[in-house]
């Protein structure tokens, strides 16, 4: 057993390079049930995949709003070309998975999700169900969290650059104490609107003009069609109902709840730094370890970079791949 804090060095970044995208690695489109509705995903086999013994399998989840080809796929692909069968799938309401109201972001039915796509793992004769292991990228590494707290058939966890917030941090990013108040009443007034006519209330997911867009800036990643603007991903929709579910939800208690080896990466450079620390020392097991990156990038710019940037994604996947090797034995 094991806690640990480790550090690699890493400077600012003059130029970023997407990791190259590898064709070593068979894909498979799925289909699974969680709670009713029909979720779509990719499974991916590591190039020396037989079916004549059991692999270790991991589900690979990615930020809110987004599609399984962005991060969840990049990572899920790499780590498959390190002996793993993973999976990475588009969480009810997006994407090519069913279910209602579009676009709208609950974690708490991604949690659920996760969960029903361990047991979609569980369920198939090449995986080895004593080995299933998750990972999350930015929000998806809160539902991770979040499920890998109640469901004990998850045996490792990583995250990498999570979010996660409470109450008080939501604060920083949505207009203080009164602009989280207004998102949540518009969320409330969206409900009722859908409740009484099933018309759904939209606003950008990302825009650099219009403030009111659930991500307002310059992110690269999300405007870039090279990065994770992709065709699959819907760029002017996020469904304002969200705003409750989002800006109420607090993790943090789940950390006591923890009891499967945990292994978190993170940056000063990436979201809510201090946040992934508190995480990381309310977590009851000492089988953890928290891996920092050093980057003179300013938080939250560093964050982008573990989507599918080079350096940070082998630095991740080496640490990832580790972890998962050692405690799902």
């Amino acid at each position: 057993m094991q806690s640990q804090i480790c550090n690699s060095k890493k400077g600012n970044m003059k130029t970023v390079h997407s990791i190259p995208t590898t064709h070593q690695t068979n894909i498979k489109k799925v289909r699974f049930q969680s709670e009713g509705a029909q979720l779509v995903g990719h499974l991916y086999y590591p190039p020396n995949f037989t079916s004549a013994q059991t692999w270790p399998a991991i589900v690979v989840s990615g930020s809110w709003t987004t599609v399984k080809e962005q991060m969840a796929g990049s990572y899920a692909q790499q780590l498959a070309t390190q002996g793993f069968i993973t999976l990475a799938f588009d969480f009810r309401n997006f994407g090519e998975s069913e279910g209602t109201p579009r676009f709208y972001e609950s974690p708490a039915l991604k949690k659920v999700d996760i969960q029903n796509a361990v047991a979609y793992l569980n369920s198939l004769p090449e995986v080895d169900p004593t080995s299933i292991g998750a990972l999350g990228v930015c929000a998806g590494a809160m539902y991770t969290l979040m499920a890998a707290a109640e469901d004990h058939t998850i045996k490792a966890v990583v995250t990498v650059a999570s979010w996660l917030h409470d109450a008080e941090a939501v604060k920083l990013f949505y207009g203080g104490e009164e602009g989280v108040k207004t998102k949540i009443k518009a969320a409330q007034t969206a409900k009722q609107t859908y409740a009484e006519s099933g018309t759904i209330m939209y606003i950008p997911t990302i825009s650099t003009e219009d403030e009111t867009a659930a991500m307002y800036g310059a992110y690269d990643y999300y405007l870039n069609p090279q990065r994770g603007a992709v065709s699959q991903w819907s760029a002017d929709k996020f469904a304002v109902m969200s705003w409750e579910d989002w800006l109420t939800t607090d993790p943090m208690p789940t950390a006591s709840q923890l009891k499967v080896p945990t292994l978190m990466i993170h940056s000063d450079g990436a979201v809510l730094p201090q946040y992934t620390k508190n995480y990381f020392a309310k977590i009851t097991s000492t089988d953890k370890k928290l891996h920092w990156m050093n980057t003179d990038l300013e938080s939250p710019y560093h964050q982008f970079n573990y989507y599918d940037q080079a350096d940070e994604m082998k630095e991740a996947v080496a640490e990832a791949t580790q972890w998962f090797a050692q405690k799902m034995k």
